[in-house]
C-alpha cells in the first residue's frame, strides 16, 4: 500500500511539473502578444502593429510579419532615441504609448487599442482645430488638422498626434490654454476629415497668418496654398 501511494504521489508530481512547464511556455512565449510588452523574440499582432507603424514612419524597411527580429529591434531603438525614450529596444509601456498603440488594459485586443487611440487622436485634434482655426473656412480647419498629421508622418517631428501638438512652442493654443476648450461639431468633423485622408494643404507641415507673423524664418518656407487667413508651407 505504501509503495503504491508513493508511486501515485510521484505520478502526480510529474504531471504537475509538466503542466507548469506547458502553461509557462504558452503564457510567456506563444501568447506574448497579449501583454503590452514586446521584445526581441516576441511574435504576434502587437509586433505586427509596431512594425506597421515604424515602416510608415521610415524606421523599418523589413517585412510586416509579426516577428520581433533584429531589424525590428534596431527600428525600435531608433524610434526610442528620436522620442527621448530609454533606448533598450524593448517596446514597453512608454514606447507603445509614444507609438499610439498602448491600451491600459493588458488583455485588450490590438483592435480595441487602435480604436481607443483613434478616439483620443480625434478628440485632441478637434481641440487643436477649434483653438487654432475656429474662425476659418471649413477647408481651412481641415488644413490645420492635416498639417498635424503631415508632421506625424515626417521624420523631423514626433510620431504621434499628441507628440506633435504638445511639442514645445509648436502651437500657440497649447501655451495659452485654448487647447482645453471644448470643440464644436465643425472642428470635430474637420479633424475626422483630415484623419480620413483629406489634405487641402498639399503636404504642408507649417502654416501662419501673414498679417500677424513676425518670425522671418517662417516667411522663407515654400508656400503650398493660402486658405482663409493662413498661408501653408513646407
Amino acid at each position: 500500500m505504501a509503495v503504491k501511494l508513493k508511486r501515485n504521489l510521484k505520478a502526480i508530481l510529474v504531471i504537475f511539473i509538466v503542466s507548469s512547464i506547458f502553461v509557462s511556455y504558452n503564457v510567456f512565449f506563444r501568447n506574448s502578444d497579449v501583454f503590452a510588452l514586446s521584445k526581441y523574440g516576441s511574435r504576434g499582432e502587437e509586433v505586427r502593429t509596431i512594425q506597421t507603424k515604424l515602416k510608415r514612419w521610415g524606421y523599418y524597411d523589413g517585412n510586416v510579419d509579426g516577428i520581433y527580429g533584429s531589424q525590428t529591434l534596431a527600428a525600435v531603438k531608433k524610434f526610442q532615441q528620436k522620442n527621448g525614450l530609454t533606448v533598450d529596444g524593448i517596446a514597453g509601456t512608454k514606447t507603445l504609448q509614444a507609438m499610439g498603440i498602448y491600451n491600459s488594459s493588458s488583455n485588450s485586443s490590438s483592435s480595441n487599442s487602435s480604436s481607443s487611440t483613434n478616439s483620443s487622436d480625434l478628440n485632441l485634434l478637434s481641440r487643436l482645430v477649434y483653438g487654432e482655426a475656429r474662425g476659418e473656412p471649413y477647408t481651412g480647419q481641415v488644413a490645420v488638422a492635416a498639417v498635424v498629421l503631415n508632421r506625424v508622418r515626417s521624420s523631423s517631428f514626433p510620431n504621434t498626434v499628441s507628440g506633435v501638438i504638445y511639442q514645445s512652442g509648436a502651437f500657440d493654443v497649447v501655451s495659452d490654454g485654448q487647447i482645453n476648450l471644448t470643440p464644436n461639431e465643425t472642428a470635430k468633423k474637420a479633424a475626422q476629415d483630415a484623419l480620413n485622408g483629406w489634405d487641402p494643404t498639399n503636404g504642408a507641415i507649417y502654416y501662419f497668418n501673414p498679417a500677424t507673423a513676425t518670425n522671418k524664418w517662417i516667411w522663407s518656407r515654400p508656400m503650398t496654398v493660402t486658405i482663409g487667413k493662413h498661408r501653408f508651407c513646407k
